[in-house]
């Protein structure tokens, strides 16, 4: 297997090293380029051919966007994917990196067992969902937070989706109080609204959005490997309510058992 090339883009020299560090001792990952601004960047990539690009939004000279237009305009035969990891969490700001080509927009601080995670799939090479569901830092269990993000990255449910946090959110309240998934219009959902100043409806409807982008992907054997027996197909896919229960069992039964 052909290593992950990688090209660093932000003016944070630390934030550059905390990543190589990281990935360079990642299997199959190494770290070619390290650039601090849009324009050096765009000058390295004539010199050198990279896989992935981790790509910051505020930086002098030319930043994210700016350099994202150009490389849109470049049309580059084997153009390089692009991981945004930005302190911007707006809305608006991550739409506009999606939309010129962005495939995964994260919120700094980032996890960096994520961020390798997040690296492989956008090269071909995710690590299938039993394995990532292991991924931790040294000397600690990895948290809820950390199993729910290695799970929704290999089924295929981005971070930049407002579902993917309520989803988080539902997963945990019923993993604390099962209970509440018999609730899940009365209590649950207005839960999480209020705890994301919103409303009940646009919880439902955010996380049914977020289920059906896994289903859309394909993505239902590295479920059904995540829980060892088939729970779903292509053609069966859950309510909002089946998928938080099933998501919420699992965790709380390894919980248990760890």
């Amino acid at each position: 297997m052909n290593d992950m090339r990688i090209m660093l883009v932000d003016d944070n020299a630390e934030l550059r090293r905390t990543m190589r560090e990281h990935l360079s001792r990642q299997e199959n990952m190494r770290v070619t380029a390290e650039c601090g601004t849009g324009l050096e960047a765009l000058e390295a990539l004539e010199k050198t051919a990279v896989d992935v690009i981790i790509l910051d939004i505020i930086m002098p000279q030319m930043d994210g966007y700016s350099f994202l237009e150009e490389l849109n305009r470049r049309q580059m035969e084997n153009r390089p994917q692009v991981i945004v990891v930005s302190a911007l969490g707006r809305d608006d700001f991550i739409m506009r990196a999606v939309e010129n080509g962005a495939r995964f927009y994260m919120i700094k601080p980032v996890d960096m067992n994520v961020l390798a995670g997040r690296i492989r799939e956008v090269c071909g090479q995710a690590p299938d969902a039993a394995a990532a569901s292991r991924i931790s830092l040294p000397g600690r269990a990895p948290s809820i937070d950390e199993k729910l993000a290695s799970l929704f990255l290999t089924i295929g449910i981005p971070a930049h989706i407002k579902g993917y946090a309520f989803l988080r959110e539902a997963v945990k309240m019923v993993i604390e109080n099962p209970d509440v998934i018999n609730r899940i219009t009365k209590e649950l959902y207005p839960g999480i609204g209020k705890r994301f100043n919103t409303s009940a409806s646009k919880v439902e409807r955010a996380i049914r959005h977020a289920i059906e982008v896994a289903w859309s992907r394909g993505r239902i054997d590295t479920l059904n490997k995540a829980f060892g027996c088939r729970v779903a197909t292509k053609e069966d896919k859950p309510t909002n309510g089946e998928f938080i229960a099933m998501i919420a069992d699992k965790l709380a039964l390894e919980q248990r058992t760890a």
